[in-house]
C-alpha cells in the first residue's frame, strides 16, 4: 500500500491534468492572439465555459497531486505525469473525432512501458518531510532564473513550436517547484494542522508558483501546437522533479546495474514522446 496509494492518486491527477490541458488549449484558440505576455488573457478565458471546465479539472488534478505527494516520494509521483502527453493526445483525438493510427498507439505503448520499466528499476524511496532553508534558497534561485530565461526566449519567438516549447519548459519548472513546495505543506498540514499550514511560507510559495504555472501554461497553449508544448511540459516536469526530490528531500533511486533498465525505460519514453510530437495530433 506504500506505493499503491501515491501511484493511484498520481494517475488520477495526470488524467485530470490531461483533460484540463486539452480544454484549455481549445479555449485559448478562441481568444485574441498576443505576441507578448498578456495577464488579461486570463480575463478573456474566464468568459469561455470550456476553459472554466478545464480549470475545474485542474483543481481536481491539484487535489490528487497533493494526496499523492503526501503519501509518496516526489521522485515517484511527478514522473508519472509523463502520462499526461499520451492521455492528452488521446483525449484530443476524441474531441476531434479522429482515430489514432496504429503507429501512434505504438508510441503510446512505448511511453507507458518505458515509464513502468524506469520506475520499477529506479524504485524511488524516501519521504523526508522537512527541508532546511539553506537547501531551498539555491533551488528557488535556480528555478526562477531558468523560468525567466525560457519565458523571455519564448515570448521573443513568433507563434509556433519554438515558442510553445520554451513556454512549456518554463511551465514544467514551475509545476515541479510547485510540487516540491506543496509536499512540505501537505506534511505540515498532516502533522501540525490547518493553523501551521496557513502560516508556513511554503504554502504561499506553492500558491504563487502554481499561479505562475497556470499563466505560463495558457500562453504556451496559445503560443503553438499542443504537440510542441506538451512534451516539454511533461518531460521537463518529470526531470526537474526528480532532481528536486534527490537534492531537497534526499530521495534515493537505485544505481549500479539498475541504471541499465532505467536508461532503457527513458529511451522508450523519449522515443514515444517524440513520435507523438511528430504525429501532428493536436487539440484543435
Amino acid at each position: 500500500m506504500g506505493v499503491v496509494l501515491p501511484v493511484l492518486f498520481a494517475l488520477f491527477a495526470a488524467s485530470s491534468n490531461a483533460l484540463a490541458t486539452v480544454l484549455q488549449r481549445r479555449a485559448t484558440l478562441t481568444v485574441r492572439q498576443s505576441d507578448s505576455f498578456r495577464p488579461s488573457l486570463i480575463l478573456d478565458l474566464m468568459r469561455r465555459p470550456i476553459w472554466l471546465v478545464g480549470i475545474l479539472a485542474l483543481i481536481a488534478a491539484g487535489i490528487g497531486q497533493a494526496a499523492a505527494l503526501a503519501t509518496g516520494p516526489l521522485a515517484l509521483v511527478q514522473p508519472l505525469f509523463v502520462l499526461e502527453l499520451p492521455l492528452a493526445l488521446l483525449i484530443a483525438s476524441l474531441f476531434a473525432r479522429r482515430r489514432l493510427p496504429a503507429r501512434l498507439w505504438y508510441a503510446v505503448a512505448a511511453v507507458v512501458a518505458g515509464l513502468g520499466v524506469a520506475l520499477m528499476a529506479a524504485s524511488p524511496a524516501g519521504n523526508r518531510t522537512q527541508v532546511p532553508l539553506d537547501h531551498w534558497i539555491p533551488a528557488l534561485v535556480a528555478c526562477g532564473v531558468a523560468v525567466v530565461a525560457l519565458s523571455t526566449v519564448g515570448l521573443r519567438k513568433s507563434t509556433g513550436r519554438a515558442r510553445a516549447g520554451c513556454l512549456g519548459a518554463a511551465t514544467a519548472i514551475c509545476y515541479a517547484l510547485t510540487a516540491a513546495l506543496m509536499k512540505v505543506s501537505m506534511h505540515i498540514l498532516e502533522e501540525r494542522g490547518v493553523g501551521a499550514f496557513l502560516t508556513t511560507w511554503q504554502t504561499y510559495a506553492f500558491g504563487a508558483t502554481g499561479i505562475a504555472a497556470i499563466l505560463l501554461l495558457e500562453h504556451a497553449m496559445q503560443g503553438g501546437p499542443l504537440v510542441a508544448s506538451q512534451p516539454a511540459l511533461t518531460l521537463g516536469d518529470a526531470s526537474v522533479s526528480l532532481v528536486l526530490g534527490v537534492l531537497l528531500y534526499d530521495e534515493h533511486v537505485r544505481t549500479e546495474w539498475w541504471l541499465l533498465p532505467q536508461l532503457a525505460g527513458v529511451v522508450l519514453i523519449v522515443f514515444g514522446v517524440f513520435a507523438l510530437a511528430r504525429s501532428g495530433v493536436s487539440a484543435t
